[in-house]
């Protein structure tokens, strides 16, 4: 993989309908990074481990705001594998954008622009990547951050709502729970959300509603 603090190995760039997150429904810009040190179980996006190619963030800029989209979420892979993505955050900001990040929660968040919207994506034990998790990200999430909870079954519901109390997570910042597409089904986990109050919200994988699972793109 070739990059630079001024160059990033890039997956895809594309316009679509933002799919999670407490934004939803709204048009948003994807720029996917190339590479990912972690091997999630349920890992939708594996073709994002892999190959891309190097662009340089002031191309990348110019590709997104050609959208003319006021949203844009950087993602991948995992975006912050790469040095250069802590720049391209910043000059997104600078030009005005609304910025998304999402990271795996392995990485230091210290030094992300103030301007971000992180969407940490905490590892549950079925991920089978609970052990990279980087707990010290906690003291860093605010208001404008969000905490997701990918779960694939009772268990992983039962070890997320114990992160939420030990965290204090629903004071925090939203917390979002999205199961595991395929997985686990709507009913339960909803149930079990309203018979243990637990303050985070529902989400299901919009896109995969809208378009074929396993379209690409979107």
């Amino acid at each position: 993989m070739i990059h630079t603090p001024q160059t990033l190995q890039i997956t895809e760039i594309f316009h679509s309908i933002q799919g999670e997150s407490t934004r939803v429904g709204q048009p948003c810009v994807f720029v996917r990074l190339t590479g990912c040190p972690l091997r999630c179980t349920w890992c939708d996006t594996e073709y994002a481990f892999y190959g891309g190619e190097p662009i340089g963030i002031d191309a990348i800029l110019d590709r997104v705001q050609a959208y003319g989209c006021p949203l844009v979420e950087v993602t991948g892979g995992e975006p912050l594998h790469q040095p250069g993505a802590l720049v391209l955050l910043t000059k997104l900001c600078d030009a005005g954008i609304q910025v998304m990040l999402e990271t795996s929660g392995a990485f230091d968040i210290s030094a992300i622009d103030p301007r971000v919207s992180i969407i940490m994506d905490v590892k549950c034990p079925g991920s089978s990547m609970t052990d990279r998790m980087r707990w010290a990200n906690m003291e860093y999430l605010s208001q404008k951050d969000e905490v997701k909870f990918v779960l694939k079954d009772r268990s992983d519901y039962e070890w997320a709502r114990g992160i939420v109390e030990k965290y204090d997570l629903g004071k925090r910042c939203p917390v979002l729970c999205s199961p595991v597409f395929g997985s686990l089904d709507l009913q339960p986990l909803a149930e079990w959300i309203l018979s243990d109050r637990l303050p985070v919200r529902l989400q299901v994988q919009l896109h995969k509603l809208i378009w074929n699972p396993e379209t690409r793109g979107v």
